[in-house]
């Protein structure tokens, strides 16, 4: 596996003949593109026809449990399984900066796939397979960049998808009292700006 794991990183892993241009576009990629997850958890939690608020609120709410399950699973696994990161290993080219800490599975990954699942599964369809899409390109952006192996990301993919099964369940315990607390809290916080409707009751 280890062996795979390094022919695949080799073979995706950019070296420094790869066009400037996609060195650049990798690099927004792997750092920017994930800053989509709390954008659209803003808009969905305080915009919308108010019809559809309740709903999309209790998905923010069942995306955060299961990116909060994830980032501990994340952890954990990083802690049991610790691995290093490629360019630590001395292996590749390394063209973004980041610590030397453990690889596996990928918080990147985790975060996003954790994301996309949470929308293919609670949401629309079509939503969660664009996420899943920019997920990929996530994941292919910090290989090619040489901050992540291939199974990292496969790693973050079987988290994230776990992580919304494990949310699906503590969701079906308290995710109603949870969501009518939060609501009340939403209420109190956003009090002048609801009155003057610029966000969603």
């Amino acid at each position: 596996m280890e062996t795979l794991n390094q022919s695949l990183f080799l073979l995706i892993n950019a070296t420094p003949d790869s066009p400037t241009w996609l060195l650049e576009l990798a690099t927004f990629i792997a750092k920017d593109l994930i800053l989509l997850v709390p954008v659209l958890v803003a808009i969905f939690w305080l915009w919308g026809p108010q019809e559809q608020m309740k709903s999309r609120r209790q998905l923010v709410i069942k995306i955060a449990i299961a990116l909060a399950v994830g980032l501990l699973l994340s952890w954990l696994m990083g802690n049991v399984f610790p691995h290093p990161r490629p360019f630590a290993a001395g292996i590749g080219y390394n063209f973004l900066d980041h610590k030397p800490n453990n690889s596996f599975p990928s918080n990147h990954g985790t975060i996003i796939f954790t994301f996309a699942f949470g929308f293919l599964f609670w949401h629309r369809l079509v939503t969660g397979i664009v996420l899943l899409i920019l997920g990929v390109a996530i994941a292919w952006s910090r290989v090619y960049l040489g901050v992540h192996w291939p199974l990292d990301m496969v790693g973050g993919f079987l988290v994230g998808l776990l992580s919304c099964a494990l949310a699906q369940l503590l969701w079906s315990w308290r995710g109603e009292e949870l969501y009518l607390r939060l609501h009340q809290l939403h209420r109190i916080v956003f009090a002048p700006f609801i009155r003057k409707g610029w966000i969603r009751d």
